[in-house]
């Protein structure tokens, strides 16, 4: 059985960015675009939507910045349903760059945010929404939240935000499925007039696991990365939702085609995916930034030192 309400937001770009600056070709991201829309994906987000005066461009590649007519490039000629996401970090937008809807070919416009910031994210996303866009917020390293906190945050969403759907972000891939229970249901039952939505990382391997807990108790946006590519250990594969959602619309073989075409040659280039050092900080809920760091170094196998650099700290 399928339950229709499910929407999938496929991030390969926008959260594989993160591993290579942001700088994939125009040719790599209209591969993506094609095998994601020939699958029936609903949504592909393509990048972040950052202030260059933030940010610089000889640092970063375009996905950083997601121009409208980068956009339309990657998008040109291909017959699809899918639509069109960037995301936004709350103090690293210029609000003015972002044109109405009906002059852009974003759809939604997905706002990242930790709870300590909920008012700035309900201001951002309400901008958004009164330019037209479909809106979410997402709720970064929920792990850290504490309980009385994140309970007025999502109360906050509810009352004071135009967002449509909340998401649940397991940033340091560190939930198990009774937490990620835990929170999609409490999420339920504060927010009545949203959808919720999850986004996991695999830090543990349990991003696929996370998400179909999430999936069984009404989550109905998910989010993947083919062939799990994001930030470090990466994301709950898209290959893997495609599978397991029983929607007739979904098609899972172009993403397997792409792949075997695009996604296995890049792995000689990027690395990403299940390591002992993003399984540590999954473990010790923390983020993954020394673990890539490590990875990058001569001491990237030092598994039991890294580890160490952790649980020998003593806290007076």
């Amino acid at each position: 059985m399928f339950r229709e309400k499910i929407k999938v937001l496929d991030c390969t770009i926008r959260d594989g960015g993160l591993m290579n600056k942001h700088d994939f070709d125009l040719r790599f991201v209209r591969e993506v675009y094609k095998a994601i829309s020939e699958a029936g994906v609903d949504y592909m987000e393509i990048g972040y939507k950052n202030s260059r005066k933030l940010f610089s461009t000889k640092e970063f590649g375009k996905w950083k910045f997601c121009d409208d007519e980068d956009i339309r490039r990657v998008i040109e000629g291909i017959q699809s349903k899918t639509k069109i996401s960037v995301m936004v970090d709350v103090d690293r937008v210029d609000i003015e760059d972002v044109l109405p809807k009906k002059d852009s070919p974003v759809d939604m416009i997905r706002v990242a945010a930790y709870v300590k910031d909920v008012d700035k994210a309900i201001y951002l996303v309400n901008h958004f929404a009164e330019k037209g866009y479909e809106t979410t917020v997402n709720i970064m390293a929920i792990s850290r939240a504490l309980d009385n906190e994140l309970t007025e945050c999502l109360q906050q969403l509810e009352k004071e935000s135009k967002a449509q759907i909340i998401y649940i972000v397991d940033s340091f891939g560190s939930l198990y499925q009774e937490t990620a229970e835990f929170l999609i249901k409490k999420a339920r039952s504060i927010l009545k007039t949203k959808e919720i939505g999850m986004h996991a990382h695999n830090n543990q391997q349990l991003a696929f696991g996370n998400t179909i807990e999430a999936i069984i108790h009404e989550a109905n946006y998910v989010d993947g990365s083919i062939f799990g590519l994001g930030r470090a250990a990466g994301n709950c594969p898209t290959e893997l939702i495609l599978g397991f959602l029983k929607n007739p619309k979904y098609d899972i073989r172009p993403i397997l085609d792409v792949i075997s075409k695009e996604f296995i040659p890049l792995q000689k280039k990027i690395e990403w995916g299940y390591f002992i050092p993003y399984a540590i900080t999954g473990i010790l809920d923390e983020h993954p930034r020394t673990a890539i760091a490590l990875r990058e170094s001569d001491k990237k196998e030092n598994y039991r030192e890294y580890y160490e650099s952790f649980t020998s700290e003593v806290e007076e």
